[in-house]
């Protein structure tokens, strides 16, 4: 129980990486907001589930691309917890094609809910978080921004953002004992994943050194990590989870 009495919002976890991160820092003893934006009926599942095995959890909706519902998000858990130590914002949305191809509503969603919502997020959450003067904070970045995605442009860049916010705000919070990190996943079992024809999996397959894909709960273990007493001391790091993807 290492998280046991911190109080953890988790966005977009109704399912894939964030209902595994719910989950896990659940276990670890951490009450867990879970917030959706359209899912109600899965982010009541993951709570039930959390519930079921002993722990404490709430469902919260919220379009994290509006600051607005981030704020009201963050009051709730603060309404109900009474404190917000652990910030996990993992809320994304793809919306591929080619440069040329790609219309500029594509663009502006991926950006509005993969970028920006991490910035609305994380301004609603830092007030609180500052004032304690603890914190810990996951953003959940992807290989993506870190080499070539073709046909992936708005979502690379979104993620490109992430790695460089998470850094430039470690430098910012770290004097109030407020740590910033970032998980970078590759290719992992989740619905996003599931959509991939089955010659583009195998052909990513050929290119991950582990020859299959992760599952959501390798990504969550990090995230328990890297919120957890043991990485008090790392900040500003970008934590790459893609099985020799990248290599």
């Amino acid at each position: 129980m290492i998280l046991e009495d911190r109080a953890a919002l988790v966005t977009g976890a109704s399912r894939g990486i964030g209902r595994a991160a719910a989950l896990a820092l659940s276990r670890a003893g951490s009450r867990v907001a879970v917030n959706y934006s359209a899912s109600k009926e899965a982010a009541l599942g993951v709570v039930e589930e959390i519930k079921s095995a002993g722990g404490e959890a709430f469902a919260v909706q919220a379009d994290v691309s509006r600051a607005a519902d981030a704020a009201k998000m963050v009051s709730e858990v603060l309404e109900r917890y009474g404190r917000l130590d652990i910030l996990v914002n993992n809320a994304g949305i793809t919306r591929d094609n080619l440069l040329l191809r790609l219309s500029e509503d594509s663009w502006d969603a991926v950006l509005d809910t993969n970028l920006k919502g991490v910035y609305n997020c994380l301004r609603a959450a830092a007030r609180p978080m500052l004032k304690q003067r603890f914190g810990r904070v996951v953003n959940l970045a992807s290989v993506a921004g870190l080499m070539a995605s073709p046909g992936q442009v708005n979502y690379s860049a979104a993620k490109a953002g992430v790695i460089a916010l998470t850094r430039t705000l470690a430098r910012e919070f770290g004097s109030r004992n407020i740590t910033v990190n970032a998980v970078a996943p590759g290719f992992i079992e989740t619905d996003m994943t599931r959509e991939l024809p089955g010659e583009a999996r195998e052909s990513y397959l050929k290119r991950i050194a582990l020859e299959r894909f992760g599952r959501p709960e390798e990504v969550a273990e990090v995230i328990v990590f890297l919120v957890s007493p043991a990485a008090g001391y790392i900040t500003g790091q970008t934590v790459v989870v893609d099985g020799g993807l990248s290599i």
